[in-house]
């Protein structure tokens, strides 16, 4: 299917303010950008760059003043996404060099402290993907999904013990508990079509079976209407913006995604 995405961002700068911004998707396996718009109002210097994580980010500095983003990309995205029931679990020493670090602890995914719990929820369960989706089972019964209930990023524990939690949320107590399996879990950041409310999401990809799989405790069923924009191991990894300096929080904000 084709989707029409649009971000808008707008800031009341006050000092010089440096910015890494990720707001540009790339092509890949599950999605072809076919057209793409990225405006910056005033135009500043605007420098691109790929991360460690080969997501592509611009740096640039805000002078004083309003300073608006405006993006809008034409997307072609596959009609159905994905699944594997059975995809094998894949033994960590034949885990590619690249995957390794999506194996650890890190900042909002204590992995390292879901072991026992992991194994409970997917006790009697085929390795693999269907472990993943034993974790996606439990996460919807036992986390209450409400958008807007976490303004600030939280940890798997912290999301555990509350019980609660915005999309992010979800997925890093989803990821910390596929990592602790020794499943390779990696958070990301785009948007989905006939998102309620609209904005942008999250959700996280777990390796199994030689690929990536898509899960997202906040849906109900599988489905597809994916367009993502960053890849890291939490949220730390995977900001749209990230300000230095004095906090500048957006004044407006503004998400769509469409079918064309």
């Amino acid at each position: 299917m084709w989707l029409r995405t649009r971000f808008d961002l707008a800031f009341e700068v006050a000092v010089p303010t440096p910015f890494v911004l990720m707001l540009r998707p790339r092509s890949g396996a599950q999605q072809w950008i076919a057209r793409e718009e990225y405006r910056l109002e005033p135009n500043v210097p605007a420098f691109e760059i790929t991360d460690e994580y080969g997501n592509l980010c611009q740096r640039l500095v805000a002078q004083p003043g309003p300073f608006e983003l405006h993006t809008t990309a034409e997307v072609n995205v596959s009609d159905v996404i994905d699944i594997a029931p059975g995809a094998p679990f894949v033994e960590v020493q034949h885990l590619p060099d690249s995957l390794l670090t999506f194996l650890l602890p890190s900042r909002y995914c204590e992995s390292d402290r879901f072991g026992q719990m992991a194994l409970e929820i997917t006790n009697g369960v085929l390795p693999g993907y269907d472990q993943v989706a034993a974790i996606v089972r439990w996460l919807q019964g036992s986390i209450r999904y409400v958008p807007g209930s976490s303004p600030l990023s939280v940890s798997a524990i912290e999301i555990n013990q509350q019980g609660r939690g915005v999309c992010r949320d979800l997925a890093h107590l989803g990821i910390a508990l596929c990592r602790s399996l020794s499943i390779p879990a990696r958070m990301v950041v785009g948007y989905l079509l006939d998102l309620e409310p609209m904005d942008m999401h999250a959700w996280f990809e777990a390796y199994v079976g030689g690929r990536w799989y898509t899960f997202d405790p906040t849906q109900p069923v599988p489905r597809s209407g994916y367009v993502s924009i960053g890849y890291g191991r939490d949220a730390t990894d995977v900001a749209v913006y990230t300000q230095f300096g004095p906090p500048v929080g957006p004044i407006r904000q503004f998400v769509s995604v469409s079918r064309i």
